[in-house]
């Protein structure tokens, strides 16, 4: 596969083809392997990565940090309270700043805008470690583990409960369009996806030969192969804690839900969970459950972006 991504920012997947998307899957693959293998080949070695933090991160933060260490580079983490990005100095001063010093630049915050800010002015490339309308890196490690479990991509019935108009759904819905799954959103139907985002992933999805979907109806997990939910209530949307509760507890995703779907059918979160609100303990649990290898694989997946974008002569 001929895939150059040298110097390319990481900002949405709708800026990346299938070919790309599969490209940096089999790199992270690869990488992965080596790892278990204890085969270390210092792609980024002597070079420093900004890791900008407005929201607080698990698996994001630790899956840069042991990228970076993995491959050579030296990660610097600077949260909202250590530099002044979007508060004494604007965002492309910021950017210009670090873009001087660091080879690339991680974001993980609320606006898009920023993020893409950051990529416009740095000169380095930018990769978006969640925004408050995109979460390109979870997909990739979604798509990882979709990918290990059914040996494929395409074809793959991809049905996400919950909040259908968040970060976490709409990533998926992109990366699904793009890689010719068939995405389906069940949620209530005021929190559907919004339409403009439909209906661009319902050409791409005609393109690559998948489709998105939309339903209110919990009957609808039927046929499944990947059952995929997040929290109820993201980062910043406290103040909805009562009325997210209202309208979603009827999209928990319970043992019933998991029959429903299929006998084959494997669980997905992105995490943090909230045991009890979107997904029973029992479903979290249990075999189907894959979570933790998603976990993991954000970790290779984010190497996957950083060598690719970072490293000119990476081959395997």
């Amino acid at each position: 596969m001929s895939v150059n991504l040298y110097k390319r920012n990481f900002l949405t997947l709708k800026d990346f083809t299938e070919d790309e998307i599969l490209y940096l899957l089999s790199l992270a693959k690869d990488l992965k392997a080596k790892k278990k293998h204890g085969i270390f080949e210092k792609n980024l070695a002597n070079m420093n990565i900004a890791l900008i933090f407005e929201k607080n991160s698990t698996r994001t933060r630790c899956a840069f940090v042991v990228a970076c260490n993995d491959e050579g580079a030296c990660p610097e983490f600077l949260s909202k309270s250590d530099i002044h990005l979007g508060g004494k100095e604007d965002s492309k001063d910021t950017a210009r700043v670090l873009g001087r010093m660091f080879d690339g630049i991680e974001f993980r915050g609320y606006s898009q805008e920023t993020v893409e800010v950051l990529a416009k002015y740095s000169g380095v490339p930018v990769w978006n470690g969640l925004t408050d309308v995109d979460h390109p890196t979870q997909v990739l490690a979604d798509f990882m583990t979709i990918q290990e479990n059914f040996g494929k991509l395409k074809g793959i019935n991809l049905t996400y409960v919950g909040d259908g108009r968040n970060n976490m759904s709409n990533a998926l819905m992109i990366g699904s369009s793009k890689c010719g799954l068939n995405y389906k959103v069940i949620s209530p139907k005021e929190l559907f996806p919004e339409q403009a985002l439909t209906d661009e992933c319902g050409k791409w999805a005609k393109e690559s030969g998948g489709s998105v979907t939309v339903t209110d109806d919990m009957a609808d997990v039927k046929g499944s192969d990947v059952l995929y939910t997040d929290v109820w209530v993201s980062m910043g949307e406290e103040a909805q804690k009562a009325e997210r509760y209202k309208l979603l507890t009827p999209y928990r995703v319970t043992s019933e839900a998991m029959k429903t779907a299929g006998s084959e059918v494997v669980f997905m979160h992105c995490l943090p969970a909230v045991k009890g609100d979107e997904v029973t303990e029992e479903v979290f649990e249990s075999p189907a459950s894959v979570v933790f290898d998603e976990a993991e694989n954000r970790m290779h997946t984010i190497k996957a972006v950083m060598v690719a974008t970072l490293s000119r002569n990476y081959s395997f």
